[in-house]
């Protein structure tokens, strides 16, 4: 056994924990050899978003994690509800007075609205398909309708047929009275309308596939579940889906807890066993409220892609996922940072603590070896300082008297995603305050003391001069003397190391910002 694998075996890392209930599941392997299936669903209705992305990776993370444990194949599967009946019209799309005639039928069977695909679904798939790929995701799709249609489920649905009425024991006493009365596991799609139909059944032959109902005009038919002309209520799919694949891990969110436990008894009814999984919390906006996209509360994927890096946002996916996390645009700059420190330690640590550090399951132990030179919170500060139409050539300038060599690539993009911040958030809100008491002696001091130095002053040197004036200057505590310097220099209430940031922005530069705070400018 290798060092990693025994290591892996032990982490308490929450992909490990998670991977370890495949083993457990499969102490000897899948059956004939066969590949661990891993999925992740979609409801092709709308775009692909933040909660996808989460979603995607943090299955991805345990799938590379069991891999670490574990020589038996793996796939990932995506797979798309794009036999769901269109229940409304989304607001962000064309055409909506066409949609609107295709309410109530499948996804798949609705013409595109922009007019580049098949259908409505299809051109939803596709923008998923290429959103996974923009992020190196390893997957499989699987498109519900090409299964139902191609025949792939029937035999499952000969087994819901089979276990209708034990099927209905576990809904019923979930239901509403009046939802009750109508409900089936079963929906038919009506051969006069294509709208799938909310109606109940009568199962009439399960080893044919066979079902009468009453169409929307009044007529009864007799018609096969079979070959796309039917489809299963949401539990019922998830549970049918689950056994007719041979799911063995799912995670979703807290949202779903109720129809997680329906659709695991539903799956032992019908012969399967439900997958292993992760139940995660969901992400709330700065208020503490829960992100609705009907509301507009969260945070896009791309307003995310704006301000931050990729990595920063797997960051924040990676870290607890069991927990509430606040997600809005103020996490950010904190996240970026966060995920420098630790891909910055990763290096040098035992192999027992790589493994829970959340580069290792970012970059699936390719962790890269070096680090920016300088913090995105540096540079969010250079910026604020720099103003709202500060370019990326100043800032490139001012790199370059701090930073040896060519500016690396990855330092590149940070200037990008800090001008975008700076601009949208942080320039709108700076405000300095003067200073008072003792801060203005301290700064004359400072100011003084930066007089005479070279240009090429270390950091360390220029963090040294500040604490000792912290120290010596009649402040109560360290924590005021920075903060002074941060709300009469930079104008926010946070800040980076002060030697770093004079060091960066220029001592000359630097004593004309505390002329500017003592009023000499």
């Amino acid at each position: 056994m290798t060092e990693l694998r025994a290591a892996a075996l032990a982490s308490k890392a929450w992909p490990y924990e998670e991977a370890r209930k495949l083993l457990k599941r499969y102490p000897d392997g899948k059956p004939d050899g066969a590949a661990i299936i891993f999925e992740t669903g979609y409801g092709p209705s709308g775009l692909p978003h933040i909660g996808t992305f989460n979603e995607v990776l943090r299955t991805t993370m345990v799938r590379h994690a069991f891999q670490a444990m574990s020589d038996a194949p793996t796939r990932l599967i995506e797979f798309s509800d794009d036999m769901d009946g269109l229940r409304k019209v989304p607001d962000n799309v064309p055409n909506q007075v066409m949609l609107t005639e295709h309410l109530g039928k499948p996804l798949s069977r609705i013409p595109d609205p922009f007019g580049k695909f098949e259908s409505f679904a299809a051109h939803n798939n596709a923008m998923l398909r290429d959103f996974l790929d923009r992020f190196g995701f390893e997957y499989e799709f699987i498109s519900s309708a090409s299964q139902y249609e191609a025949g792939v489920f029937d035999e499952a649905l000969k087994g819901v047929l089979r276990h209708y009425d034990a099927i209905m024991g576990v809904m019923l006493p979930t239901l509403r009275k009046e939802r009750a009365a109508t409900y089936s596991p079963v929906l038919p799609i009506s051969p006069k309308t294509g709208v799938v139909l909310q109606v109940p059944v009568e199962v009439i032959d399960a080893d044919a596939g066979l079902i009468r109902f009453t169409d929307a005009d009044g007529e009864v038919l007799t018609q096969s579940v079979l070959g796309g002309q039917a489809k299963l209520q949401w539990k019922v799919d998830w549970a049918m889906r689950w056994v007719a694949l041979g799911v063995d891990y799912e995670m979703y969110g807290k949202d779903l807890i109720d129809s997680g436990i329906q659709s695991g008894k539903i799956a032992r009814v019908l012969g399967g066993r439900p997958p292993e999984g992760l139940i995660y919390e969901m992400f709330l906006d700065e208020k503490g409220e829960k992100i609705s996209k009907s509301k507009g509360n969260g945070l896009t994927l791309e307003q995310w892609l704006d301000y931050g890096t990729q990595e920063s946002l797997a960051f924040f996916a990676y870290r607890e996922p069991k927990k509430a996390k606040q997600l809005h645009i103020g996490v950010i700059p904190r996240a970026v940072d966060e995920y420098f420190q630790f891909r910055g330690n990763y290096a040098d640590q035992p192999v027992e603590q790589k493994l829970g550090n959340p580069a290792h399951h970012i970059h699936d132990g390719e962790v890269p070896g070096t680090n920016p030179p300088v913090t995105f919170g540096l540079l969010l500060n250079l910026v604020g300082v720099l103003g709202a139409g500060a370019t990326a050539e100043q800032v490139r300038g001012y790199l370059s008297n701090y930073v040896e060599g060519d500016i690396p690539a990855e330092l590149d993009a940070l200037i990008g995603h800090a001008l975008a911040y700076n601009r949208d958030f942080v320039a709108p809100t700076l405000v300095r305050r003067k200073p008072a008491g003792v801060e203005i002696a301290a700064l004359e001091r400072l100011d003084r003391e930066l007089a005479p130095l070279p240009a090429d002053t270390s950091a360390v040197d220029l963090q040294n001069i500040v604490y000792a004036i912290g120290n010596e200057g009649g402040f109560d505590n360290l924590r005021d003397w920075f903060g002074a310097l941060y709300e009469t220099l930079l104008g926010s209430s946070q800040g980076p190391r002060m030697g770093s940031f004079i060091a960066l922005y220029g001592i000359e530069n630097s004593r004309n910002l505390i002329a500017e705070a003592l009023g000499r400018a």
